[in-house]
Order: structure tokens, then sequence, then C-alpha cells
């Protein structure tokens, strides 16, 4: 499980690209302690159609488009729970903290990864949004 170097001490951030987004399945804004929406995000990836659900894939030239949230650590612990990283990892994601900009300023921010192994074979979701996978 990566580490977010100081997340004690500081804001965490995280950015959710599918079921977690706002509307979905398991839209982060019905946890609680509630997250602080800090608005739409984009970070370079391929996104791919798992049927009830997306996996990120991170890097290339393609953009992928979620949302940023300011959380708690408790909440934190829940998102691992969900994406099943804690307290037994699945093995399908791996938590990664990578930069984002949001209003011009870089930010450290967790994102759950697919495992690569998981979408061979899986269709891509071209416009890079989970919201217009249709």
């Amino acid at each position: 499980m990566d580490t977010h170097p100081g997340a004690a001490a500081s804001t965490l951030h995280v950015f959710v690209y599918g079921t977690l987004r706002r509307g979905e399945a398991n839209d982060i804004n019905r946890l609680w302690p509630a997250p602080h929406c800090l608005g739409p995000a984009r970070i370079r990836g391929c996104l791919y159609d798992l049927g009830p659900y997306p996996g990120l894939v991170l890097g290339g030239a393609g953009w992928v488009q979620g949302e940023l949230y300011a959380i708690t650590a408790e909440l934190e612990h829940q998102l691992d729970v969900i994406e099943e990283v804690a307290p037994v990892p699945s093995g399908e994601y791996t938590r990664r903290f990578v930069q984002v900009e949001l209003d011009g300023r870089p930010l450290a921010c967790l994102v759950y990864e697919i495992a690569p192994q998981r979408v061979q074979g899986v269709p891509c979701i071209v416009s890079g949004d989970w919201l217009r996978r249709v």
C-alpha cells in the first residue's frame, strides 16, 4: 500500500473517476465524514469499462475525467475498504499518489489504479469519462 508522505499533517485529496463520482453507485458524497468537493479534474491515463465499474491505468497520452475531493483520514480508510485494498487487499486496485493540477497549483492526490492484468482485452472508454461511457 502506498503511503502519502506527511498525510497525517496535511489535507488529504482523492481523485475519483467511476462509481465514487457524484450520483453514481458508490457516490463519495454519501459517505461520512462528508468530503469537500474541490471540483472537476483530470489525470493522464486510460479508463477501462469493466461493466458495473471502470478501471484506471495511469500514464499515456489520454485523459481521464473525474472529481477531486478533500477528505479525512477516516474517509480514506472507508475508500480503501470500498476499493478492496484494506483490510485484506484483493489485488484488483492499488493505492497511488499522483500530482493533479487544481486552479494552476499542483496537489498530491490519492487515486485507485486497477491492476493492468485485470484490463487485458477490456475495452477502453475513449472519452475518458465514466459518466459518458455509452
